[in-house]
């Protein structure tokens, strides 16, 4: 497996620690997360989303595969959490050291 680039490593080792404030302190201004085609756009709604299906979820990434292209980073996984489990694709654009964004998909 191909090893998991910063910032993108250090995320997923945040969401797994279930650091909410280092999970929202990755994002850039103005970054967001595309759940399913669901948007959640800025640090306010983040937080909200992730209190309900994320971090708040006790979610956790066993990442399985990963893919890196430029400034992509798609880690296909193992998602565990108490709102959904299963085989998630986690597809992030990174802009400098933040993410600008993460989008979730079928794994």
């Amino acid at each position: 497996m191909e090893t998991i680039p910063e910032p993108v490593a250090s995320f997923v080792d945040a969401v797994n620690r279930h650091d909410e404030d280092a999970f929202l302190d990755a994002f850039a201004e103005g970054g967001f997360v595309d759940d399913w085609g669901r948007i959640f756009a800025g640090r306010d709604v983040i937080k909200g989303w992730s209190d309900q299906e994320f971090i708040g979820a006790t979610g956790t990434l066993t990442p399985e595969e990963v893919t890196v292209a430029g400034e992509s980073v798609t880690i296909v996984g193992d998602w565990s959490s108490t709102h959904a489990n299963g085989r998630s694709s986690f597809a992030f654009e990174v802009s400098g050291d933040k993410i600008a964004s993460m989008t979730i998909r079928e794994g």
